[in-house]
């Protein structure tokens, strides 16, 4: 059996009893986290700082995150764990991604707002498109986010054409009245 770190365990249990905390107020939006979620939350948080090379002092970021997604439409109970990990994951890839040139509201900000907007709950498409175009931009000396907070910045930086419902209206028209 692997020995853990006096220091590591002390501050597995601290993490875990702060996401547990986060029960009185994710309990309105029907997610509860059990006290095997949070020690296994805990650990992602210890794998993924290591993975990720980073080093958290005080609170752990993860009730923040669990503050800022907790009333998305697209994590239920059934998910929530895992939407919390795997969010978890993508924060510290693209805190290191960005360069720290990015605060942890401004990104959380970003992150939350397109999962829930043109991400549609698509943890791949946050990811892989939309952070990693905003994270080439902040690393080309993009700074506008500072006056946005992280809001309404990808729209800047999308190279996807969007669906236009009046234009699609439009062509519909035409194909009925032929």
């Amino acid at each position: 059996m692997e020995e853990k770190n006096w220091l590591e365990l002390l501050s597995s249990q601290s993490q875990a009893a702060q996401v547990l905390e986060t029960n009185r107020y994710t309990g309105q939006y029907g997610l509860v986290l059990s006290r095997e979620d949070a020690e296994i939350l805990a650990q992602e948080r210890t794998d993924v700082l290591k993975k990720e090379r980073r080093v958290e002092f005080g609170q752990s970021m993860l009730p923040a995150i669990i503050y800022a997604f907790c009333d998305s439409p697209y994590i239920i109970q059934e998910n929530y764990r895992d939407a919390l990990i795997r969010l978890q994951e993508i924060f510290y890839l693209y805190k290191n991604e960005m360069l720290d040139e990015i605060t942890d509201d401004e990104l959380l900000e970003f992150m939350r707002e397109q999962f829930d907007g043109v991400c549609c709950g698509d943890f791949d498409y946050l990811e892989g498109t939309c952070l990693d175009l905003f994270a080439q931009a902040i690393r080309a000396g993009y700074s506008g986010f500072q006056g946005t907070g992280g809001r309404g910045e990808f729209e800047k930086f999308d190279i996807v054409t969007r669906w236009d419902r009046e234009l699609y209206l439009e062509v519909l028209k035409e194909l009925v009245w032929r």
